[in-house]
């Protein structure tokens, strides 16, 4: 149903369809290269292109046969389960970190809450290659390049100030009055804490969590610097696969995060719409 007026002019509504013509342009520039993906995966042969017969929607085309590479290839399911490991150590640091931030520099008493709050979220203004080959020189110097926890260590830093940002944009609505009537009521700091807060600003912390994790599970320039071969992660099997041998198992992987990362949004997505009934606001 068109939201132009009755009173719309010519020129009103010309500018309404072809503003929404320009929208729809720039989302299919931006997915489009995405979604093509998704059906080169199923090729049946090892090819990166759609053939004639995959046009055709000839069923004979189309195979799962790269998706059964990933589960019969140890390096794969490897990498996987390194991808994981890194990601979920990671995502729990920087929520735990990113949250305890969010709540000091949300304090009134706080000082060069400004400058702090720059450097917290500088990881995500610097260039990452200057940010891993700055990583690799210190951790090398504390034994901790080709390690774990180093990996871990490094990929905290990058979702850190995800964390930060969504807990502090939680925060800037939250209605101090109820700590004080928690404190009136005899609670203790800690259970004020547990019992009031953060069940309020819990959409924000989790929202923070996923996009650390979907940091940590998608980036590849720190891992090229800090991994050895123990430490390989998917994005790191997949550089290494687009340079070694091409294959379009990478397709079958590059979908799979996708579908993941959709997954993750989703659920951002309606938290971050629970956190806005819980504040009052109408979800737009």
């Amino acid at each position: 149903m068109s939201n132009l007026p009755p009173y719309a002019g010519p020129a009103e509504r010309t500018w309404y369809y072809t503003y929404r013509l320009i929208c729809a342009a720039i989302f299919v520039f931006l997915i489009a290269p995405i979604i093509v993906m998704v059906p080169l995966s199923f090729n049946a042969e090892p090819y990166f292109t759609f053939r004639p017969e995959m046009l055709a929607l000839n069923p004979d085309a189309f195979s799962m046969r790269w998706y059964q590479d990933i589960i019969d290839n140890r390096q794969w399911l490897f990498s996987m389960k390194n991808s994981f490991i890194i990601g979920i150590a990671a995502t729990l640091l920087a929520t735990t970190l990113g949250t305890l931030a969010a709540l000091g520099l949300s304090r009134p008493d706080m000082p060069y809450k400004g400058v702090i709050m720059g450097i917290l979220i500088s990881p995500m203004i610097v260039p990452l290659i200057i940010t891993a080959a700055g990583l690799f020189f210190f951790y090398s110097r504390f034994g901790l390049s080709q390690t774990f926890v180093g990996i871990i260590m490094a990929h905290t830093a990058l979702g850190t100030p995800f964390v930060v940002i969504t807990v502090t944009a939680t925060l800037s609505g939250f209605d101090t009055s109820l700590i004080r009537a928690s404190a009136g009521l005899g609670a203790s700091q800690t259970r004020t804490f547990f019992k009031v807060i953060m069940p309020l600003i819990s959409p924000g912390v989790i929202s923070g969590g996923l996009f650390a994790f979907v940091t940590s599970f998608d980036e590849v320039v720190v891992v090229l610097f800090l991994s050895g071969f123990e430490q390989r992660t998917i994005p790191r099997q997949m550089w290494a696969g687009i340079r070694e041998q091409i294959s379009p198992t990478i397709l079958a992987v590059a979908t799979i995060l996708v579908c993941i990362s959709i997954a993750l949004l989703t659920v951002v997505e309606l938290l971050r719409r629970r956190s806005e009934r819980l504040r009052g606001i109408s979800p737009g």
